[in-house]
C-alpha cells in the first residue's frame, strides 16, 4: 500500500468521525461529550492522514499539539491552526470515562467548528 492509500484511509476515518458528530448534534438531549470526542478524533485522524501522505510512521498518540508539530516539519503553515487544538485536545480521553467532566452544547458547537477548520486546512494542503 502506498502513502496515498494509507492517507486516504485516515481521511475516510476522519470524515466518519466528523459526520458522526454532526449527526449526533440532532439528538435531544444533545450528547455534547460524544460530539466533542468525535470532533477531536476527526482532527487527530486528519493530521495522521497528512503525516501518512508524507511517508511518516503514524505515532500511537492522541496529542494534537504533538501531531501538529510533526506536520509543521513539512509545512510551517500548520502553526496557524494550533489554536483550534487547544480545546479539542482535552476531548481525546477525558470525555470517554464516567468521571466529572462537563461539556456544554456550546463546547460541542465549538468542537465541530474547530474540527471543520482542521479538515479544510489539511485537505487544502494535500
Amino acid at each position: 500500500m502506498d502513502n496515498k492509500d494509507v492517507a486516504h484511509g485516515w481521511f475516510r476515518k476522519a470524515e466518519t468521525d466528523y459526520e458522526s458528530a454532526v449527526f449526533l448534534k440532532k439528538m435531544e438531549p444533545m450528547p455534547s461529550d460524544v460530539i466533542c470526542y468525535h470532533s477531536q478524533q476527526s482532527a487527530e485522524k486528519y493530521l495522521k492522514g497528512y503525516l501518512a501522505l508524507k511517508g511518516e510512521e503514524i505515532p500511537r498518540i492522541h496529542d494534537l499539539i504533538e501531531l501538529n508539530k510533526r506536520c509543521m516539519k513539512f509545512n510551517k503553515e500548520f502553526d496557524s491552526i494550533q489554536p483550534n487544538f487547544l480545546d479539542l485536545a482535552d476531548y481525546a480521553v477525558q470525555v470517554r470515562y464516567p468521571f466529572h467532566y462537563d461539556v456544554s452544547e456550546n463546547d460541542a458547537e465549538k468542537a465541530l467548528i474547530d474540527a471543520q477548520k482542521v479538515k479544510e486546512f489539511v485537505m487544502e494542503r494535500i
